[in-house]
């Protein structure tokens, strides 16, 4: 599983034209989900993105996570995070898990951050979606398990 999280002051997304989701401050994450992850792989990252603390606090050092702030966060399958470029000039995707096991992950992933009591929203699975987001800081940090 691999997730880019992006550090909002604002995240929007929209498929045909019209907005399915949109937060203040928060996250954007892009979530990949790779063939062996399974629902513990998947509780341990909502987890783990959960409380990462790249929030300043009072000093300006981050120390705050996305529950500190009251933030929320959107949640975006995207397959090409599994992107092979070793051969040729086209990649592969072949290491991304298939639909059938990754759509009902990513969804897993979404409650579990509910279940952290982060507000989270969602792209829509497999649609061509224009993603917009306003990094903050910026602040991108890369996570694989």
């Amino acid at each position: 599983m691999r997730a880019v999280i992006q550090r909002v002051q604002k995240g929007e997304v929209v498929v045909a034209g019209n907005t399915i989701s949109a937060i203040e401050r928060g996250f954007v994450i892009l979530l990949g989900i790779g063939p062996q992850d399974d629902q513990n792989t998947v509780r341990s990252m909502a987890r783990k993105i959960a409380l990462l603390r790249i929030f300043s606090d009072d000093q300006g050092k981050m120390n705050l996570s996305l529950a500190d702030i009251h933030g929320a966060a959107i949640v975006v399958s995207q397959f090409t995070l599994y992107a092979n470029t070793q051969k040729g000039n086209r990649p592969s995707f072949v290491e991304a898990a298939p639909p059938e096991i990754a759509s009902p992950l990513v969804d897993f992933f979404v409650a579990c951050m509910r279940e952290h009591g982060i507000p989270t929203q969602t792209g829509e699975f497999g649609a061509h979606m224009l993603v917009k987001i306003e990094n903050d800081g910026p602040v991108t940090i890369f996570l694989e398990m």
